[in-house]
């Protein structure tokens, strides 16, 4: 996209929210704030008095129609939208490898060497200097690391914005870019409450547990990122999920941390252990038992501290478990 359509799409963007602006919010003749945009008409007319306040307004959706999502980007004319999650955010163009023009048709042979240069030349172009070539492989990386977690799109955002601004700061200056990339979305998952155990990024990562928690504490601290612990809370639906129970059971499993929080009982100890812990039990007493084993697996602790967080939690809330 050149500099001169970017411009015009903030510009125009601009004049879009000045004319939000201008459109009276309440009547001028009742006070109501009901209003309805006829878009067949032009107006915008009162739902108390049926006073028409604005007429001839311009209606600032596309002109053709669309059945469907893939008709609708068939005849869309703009492009996807800007993410930091692309080194150049997504606002260079790129030429498409197939071998045919802006009507469809075929290249013609003598042509396709020109076009193969061009494409060559392209990609060289998107990434001109050492920071650009970091920022690519390293946003390259967190995709292959939140795709094969499946983290949802605003947590990859989020770890762009954090990698970005380490960048700024020459934070990466004698560190792994794996290890800042693991470290930045780690932190990412928990702002966004999305929570995922150092153990878990580094089984996807190139880099180990230690080094990923070293990094993401000097981050935080340069970063100055005021991020909350997690609770035991945010992996029940989780665990629960992946153990294939039912909501009762996850009620009843939020129920049990509750009452364990309230007592005081979760300070000092692992979140996951004791959401385990809490969801065996719950298992247990809606009769969809699952073992310590298999409830183990899934939260990544060992057998041995669901058994002690289970002995807690059954005799400070004196809870009744046949086993």
């Amino acid at each position: 996209m050149a500099d001169g359509e970017i411009v015009t799409k903030s510009a125009k963007n601009a004049a879009e929210r000045a004319q939000d602006a201008a459109v009276p919010t309440r009547c001028s003749n009742c006070g109501s704030t009901h209003l309805t945009r006829d878009y067949e008409r032009g107006e915008l007319v009162c739902d108390e008095c049926g006073l028409v306040l604005e007429e001839a307004m311009i209606d600032q959706g596309p002109e053709w129609r669309a059945f469907d999502a893939e008709q609708g980007d068939k005849r869309a004319r703009t492009g996807a939208p800007s993410t930091l999650t692309i080194h150049d955010k997504g606002l260079s163009t790129e030429i498409g490898w197939k071998n045919r023009d802006p009507y469809g048709k075929s290249i013609p042979t003598r042509n396709r060497a020109q076009l193969y240069r061009l494409r060559k030349w392209q990609r060289r172009i998107r990434v001109s200097n050492a920071t650009e070539r970091n920022l690519a492989f390293a946003l390259s990386e967190l995709d292959r690391l939140s795709s094969s977690m499946s983290l949802p799109r605003n947590v990859r955002e989020t770890a762009a914005m954090i990698y970005r601004k380490a960048v700024a700061k020459n934070l990466i200056r004698g560190r792994s870019i794996e290890g800042v990339v693991a470290a930045a979305l780690y932190g990412s998952c928990r702002q966004c409450n999305v929570p995922r155990t150092l153990d878990e990024i580094a089984g996807k990562s190139r880099i180990g547990r230690k080094e990923i928690g070293r990094t993401y504490r000097f981050m935080t601290r340069e970063l100055r990122l005021h991020l909350m612990p997690t609770r035991p809370q945010d992996y029940i639906q989780r665990f629960c999920s992946e153990l294939k129970l039912k909501g009762e059971v996850q009620t009843r499993a939020n129920e049990i941390l509750k009452e364990a929080t309230e007592r005081e009982l979760t300070s000092g100890r692992g979140p996951t252990g004791v959401a385990a812990a809490s969801i065996y039990i719950a298992s247990v007493q809606c009769g969809e038992r699952r073992t310590q084993r298999e409830v183990a697996e899934v939260a990544g602790v060992t057998e041995v501290t669901i058994r002690n967080r289970y002995k807690e939690l059954t005799e400070k809330l004196n809870l009744r478990v046949v086993l």
